[in-house]
């Protein structure tokens, strides 16, 4: 299955924590692309906080949606993430985008990601890989929604 994983990070050395997920996702997900790294500043948080260090990763997996997510976790507790408060600063932040073109709606898991849409620092290194996956919820593709959120600004 494709699978569109998102990763930040925004404390530490933020190459090494965003380098450290590649690494470890080319694993999880055969054959894995990269976008660019880009900067960008914090968005929708509660305080101050650094610049952000995004990308994305696409693949295909195996795993099911709730192995992976596991495994996304994991990823992020072995560079020191710890979840002090809702959208706090972070050592690194792997957020599982979309997987295929399932939605999944539980306790423990929501895809697609429910707030990627609104996010350039998701769509736009998505557009640059996977400009035409779609999105299953809005029928549009990442070009789309790329377009959309650009008007909006």
């Amino acid at each position: 299955m494709l699978v569109v994983v998102a990763l930040g990070s925004n404390l530490g050395d933020r190459r090494a924590n965003v380098d450290y997920a590649i690494e470890r996702l080319g694993v999880l997900l055969r054959p894995l692309r990269v976008s660019s790294v880009i900067e960008t500043p914090p968005f929708d948080v509660p305080d101050e906080q650094p610049p952000y260090l995004n990308a994305v990763v696409v693949g295909e997996t195996a795993l099911t949606p709730e192995a992976l997510m596991a495994e996304l976790q994991t990823l992020e507790q072995e560079r020191g993430r710890e979840r002090r408060s809702f959208r706090a600063a972070r050592t690194l932040d792997v957020d599982l985008i979309l997987y295929g073109d399932r939605i999944v709606a539980t306790a423990g898991l929501e895809i697609p990601h429910p707030r990627f849409r609104e996010r350039e620092f998701v769509l736009s290194p998505l557009a640059e890989l996977e400009p035409n996956i779609v999105d299953p919820v809005t029928g549009l593709t990442i070009a789309e929604l790329l377009s959309v959120h650009s008007q909006k600004r």
